[in-house]
């Protein structure tokens, strides 16, 4: 189902934004920059190709990071496929911080995964 994706972004849920975007821009060497979104301050870098988004939430451990799959569109079409083959879905398609649609999911471990397309992109094929 996924097998046109690729992987986007890795998302870390941080307990303090500016903590994190210091260590990864200082110590790690990233390009991270802090942006507003429409929920507020949020981090966004870039490693390998890959984006990598900070958002300050208090999570437990093992909860972060989610790996996120990149969509050109068609994001209620792979939730209702996602729901008819059983997966549980976490959060229902919903705005992401800039403005796109996401929808996290999650594996038999329970580990998060998400969907993620462009606001701009067709909600269905």
């Amino acid at each position: 189902m996924l097998q046109d994706c690729k992987v986007g972004a890795i998302v870390f849920f941080v307990s303090q934004l500016e903590r994190a975007l210091a260590f990864y821009r200082d110590t790690l060497g990233l390009p991270v920059q802090a942006v507003d979104g429409h929920d507020g301050p949020f981090g966004v870098g870039e490693a390998g190709g890959l984006t990598l988004v900070f958002i300050a939430r208090q999570v437990r451990a093992g909860e972060s990071p989610v790996v996120v799959f990149n969509l050109d569109g068609g994001i209620d079409d792979y939730a209702e496929a996602l729901a008819a083959r059983g997966v549980e879905i976490v959060v229902p398609v919903s705005e992401a911080p800039d403005g796109g649609l996401s929808l996290d999911f999650v594996d038999p471990d329970r580990n998060v995964l998400s969907l993620y397309q462009p606001a701009e992109a067709p909600r269905r094929r």
